[in-house]
């Protein structure tokens, strides 16, 4: 009972503190040091100040503003126009036309970053102007890049699958080839999404180019190789092993500068525009994230994560029944904690009861992850959802709302894997095998 006490607490002075208008780290920031205050031993002020400087200083966290820097200078320069204008002729004949490019794009640009937050950040730097300028309702533009932007933490390389191979003592490889297959299910399900909303709704769908040729379609294309070359530069340099994924991040905004000033695109005007954009969203992500770390140590000592898994622990459920209490347990947590946390403080009370239920640890893994997922979506706490509110300046119910059935095609996914566990350890077994 205390346990719900602290926790409906906590909920009310979040609630509180972001319907006043408070920036959204220094609400996140302010629940956790009520938490501390209150309910723990340990001195809030120097558990923040710790805390918040260990999460700022994160050399792994220089990926991000790099990345998005990257995408600032997509944006800003005629790289991006010339992707949709490459796309264009090959989208024309699918319903839903260059609404797929927030997929695609996703898609490819997950297997650059690993990270949710810098695909959902960059490809909506490149393709919510021109999608709102070429006349795409703005609903469906937010909520199909809400959704797969959330593919930066499934398709490989991915951050927090290296957390949870390390947690639970798993092959990181093996991790990496299982969420392949996933990956393309779930980027395939949001473009079937589109395509099924596209032939109900085809008033809203703007009028396609004119029809090309496959040769006229090849010569239009050209102008994505300058985008392909970039993309393939900092997918080798990781895959190769001859950069991390900073050091590939770096090499992409290199990459950028250098193509946009071939272009003739690139002048002090745009340069400083594009780093002081970069500046300013990383700085917006940067604070929420620093104050989702204070969270996750209050919650920590607190013991709120700790004594809710361990709930689970002793209900004796079947698989079935575990699978979707995990779930709805994952949901909730993701509601307070970002994934990596939510990982960190679970797992090493859950496995055994993974592992007593028969639960194979790679296909966990991956459940974990589109879990998570699902809780990037997810208010008061889902890190996309915060994301595009500062891109777009849209309230969060808003877009909370359109980004409903990005959350309920993971739920679709989830039902698909746990039916079908081939699709996460079919390619993991023919590794073992080679």
């Amino acid at each position: 009972m205390g346990d719900l006490v602290i926790t409906a607490l906590l909920m009310v002075a979040l609630f509180a503190l972001l319907g006043s208008g408070v920036w959204i780290g220094l609400t996140l920031a302010g629940v956790a040091w009520i938490g501390m205050e209150l309910f723990s031993t340990r001195p809030a002020g120097d558990a923040m100040a710790v805390t918040i400087w260990g999460t700022s200083s994160s050399w792994t966290l220089t990926a991000l503003p790099l990345f998005i820097w990257m995408g600032e200078i997509l944006f800003r320069t005629r790289l991006s126009e010339d992707m949709f204008r490459g796309l264009a002729p090959w989208m024309n004949h699918l319903p839903g036309r260059l609404l797929h490019t927030n997929i695609i794009g996703c898609t490819i640009f997950a297997a650059v970053s690993g990270s949710s937050a810098a695909t959902c950040a960059t490809i909506g730097k490149m393709t919510l102007p021109e999608l709102e300028r070429r006349g795409y309702p703005e609903s469906q533009t937010v909520g199909t890049l809400a959704g797969a932007g959330t593919l930066g933490l499934l398709i490989p390389p991915s951050i927090i699958m290296i957390v949870y191979g390390v947690t639970a003592e798993v092959s990181i490889a093996k991790l990496f080839i299982a969420g392949v297959v996933p990956g393309m299910m779930l980027a395939l399900l949001f473009m079937g999404y589109v395509v099924v909303w596209a032939l109900f709704n085809p008033n809203k769908v703007p009028p396609a180019d004119a029809h090309l040729g496959f040769m006229q379609k090849i010569h239009a294309s050209r102008s994505l190789i300058p985008v392909v070359v970039l993309i393939l530069a900092v997918l080798g340099s990781i895959y190769s092993g001859i950069a991390t994924a900073t050091e590939a991040a770096a090499l992409g905004v290199v990459g950028a500068l250098v193509l946009s000033a071939f272009q003739g695109s690139l002048n002090r005007l745009t340069f400083r525009q594009s780093l002081m954009g970069a500046t300013r969203l990383y700085c917006m992500i940067a604070l929420i994230l620093s104050g989702a770390a204070f969270l996750t140590l209050s919650m920590g000592y607190i013991g709120l994560p700790r004594h809710l898994a361990e709930w689970i622990a002793t209900l004796g459920l079947t698989r079935f029944e575990l699978i979707v209490a995990l779930a709805l347990f994952f949901i909730l947590l993701g509601c307070f904690l970002d994934g990596i946390s939510m990982v960190v403080l679970t797992m090493g009370v859950l496995l055994p009861t993974v592992q007593a239920a028969g639960i194979d640890l790679i296909w966990f893994g991956i459940f974990i992850v589109i879990v998570v997922e699902m809780a990037q979506i997810t208010p008061p706490v889902g890190f996309n959802l915060f994301v595009l509110q500062g891109m777009t300046g849209k309230q969060l119910p808003w877009i909370a709302k359109v980004t409903m059935p990005a959350f309920l095609l993971m739920v679709v996914a989830v039902g698909l894997i746990y039916l079908f566990p081939d699709l996460v350890n079919w390619l993991p077994g023919k590794m073992s095998k080679a």
